[in-house]
């Protein structure tokens, strides 16, 4: 492995499981989404993340029910849509300041996501969940505030997580030669637009997920296995 000299990880099902986002995160603003919208809907965050749901939905004209049934579905199929992560996260805000939920980190992440920025690795996040979603979801973790690690946060505004160009700007903003970036995910179409802009990839397969016999990309069952 070439040397590397930052490391973009993945969330769900890379630091933290699949299950957190889906069985906690998810219905928690699914549940208050509605009266989150109808409570908040004067404040201007709230209105431009509402009007470029619309606008994305293609709605030329739309009231604020049928907005918040867009949203609701767009929460059941998984949508990833910028608007819709931005709400989410100001819903879970108040979910994690108010202490209903801490979100799971795998046993070792957190140990060797400190002993890596202790070694001069510059760290960095790149999810679906809007960036202030995924601050909150390091900071309110089961091993305590991880934010002092990472050097920066990129989500789907930097652009889709299995195109090419997207990594290219990330490599581009963090001022890194790819080579020297090592990106970590659980899906394989993500590392494969990853490896097209000449990033290195780390592929989690955690248990009970099997390695291929031949994977195509290096493949670690938990971040202990990685030597970046």
């Amino acid at each position: 492995m070439t040397s590397i000299r930052a490391i973009v990880t993945d969330i769900e099902g890379t630091t933290s499981s699949i299950s957190f986002v889906k069985d906690v995160l998810f219905p928690y603003a699914r549940k208050r989404l509605p009266a989150y919208v109808e409570t908040h809907a004067d404040k201007p965050e709230v209105q431009h993340w509402l009007h470029e749901a619309a606008k994305e939905a293609g709605l030329i004209e739309a009231s604020r029910q049928e907005v918040i049934e867009l949203l609701l579905r767009w929460i059941d199929e998984d949508r990833k849509s910028t608007a819709l992560k931005a709400l989410q996260g100001m819903i879970w805000q108040g979910g994690y300041e108010e202490g209903e939920y801490r979100s799971h980190m795998y046993p070792e992440v957190a140990a060797r996501l400190h002993a890596w920025r202790g070694e001069g690795l510059h760290l960095y996040v790149y999810s679906s969940g809007s960036i202030p979603a995924q601050k909150l979801l390091f900071r309110y973790s089961e091993a305590g505030d991880l934010t002092p690690v990472f050097a920066g946060y990129f989500d789907t505004e930097t652009g889709p997580k299995r195109e090419t160009e997207s990594y290219r700007r990330i490599v581009e903003a963090i001022g890194e030669r790819p080579e020297h970036v090592l990106f970590l995910s659980d899906i394989v179409e993500e590392l494969d637009a990853a490896r097209a802009a000449g990033l290195q990839t780390g592929w989690l397969l955690r248990p009970p997920l099997d390695v291929p016999a031949q994977p195509r990309h290096p493949a670690y069952t938990s971040f202990d296995t990685i030597q970046p």
